[in-house]
């Protein structure tokens, strides 16, 4: 059986992205680390189904990717109400990509992105919310 482990974002400063998804989104830090052997600084997020690892290489410049449609590669982030969420996204100031979209009474969703420009799309399934 395949399960999900992590998914993995490249960014350019690991201390900052580690502010943005901890005081920004609230996503639960568990550990940050080292690997000098691959020249990588990487943390390790927790996520309800699996994790986010953010990865720094040192010594290289990272440069960020350009947004485009479909807006894939992206972590899909579920909520149970896309209305808080938005209020959230707002009032945090966070820029968003595209969105909120929804097919009516089934999906709604809308994309932002970290500080580098990886995609994060917040997801909420109205057709299981009803159940």
């Amino acid at each position: 059986m395949i399960k999900n482990d992590h998914v993995a974002f490249q960014v350019t400063n690991i201390d900052e992205s580690i502010e943005f998804y901890t005081k920004v989104l609230g996503v639960e830090l568990e550990f940050k680390d080292e690997n000098l052997a691959e020249k990588e600084k990487y943390a390790f997020f927790h996520l309800d189904g699996g994790k986010l690892e953010i990865i720094e290489r040192i010594g290289e410049k990272y440069k960020k990717p350009i947004i485009n449609p479909p807006f894939c590669p992206h972590l899909a982030l579920e909520t149970k109400n896309m209305e808080e969420t938005l209020e959230m996204i707002k009032t945090k100031g966070l820029r968003i990509i595209k969105g909120p979209l929804e097919v009516p009474k089934e999906v709604k969703w809308l994309y932002i992105s970290d500080p580098d420009n990886n995609l994060i799309e917040f997801i909420e399934w109205i057709s299981r919310n009803k159940k």
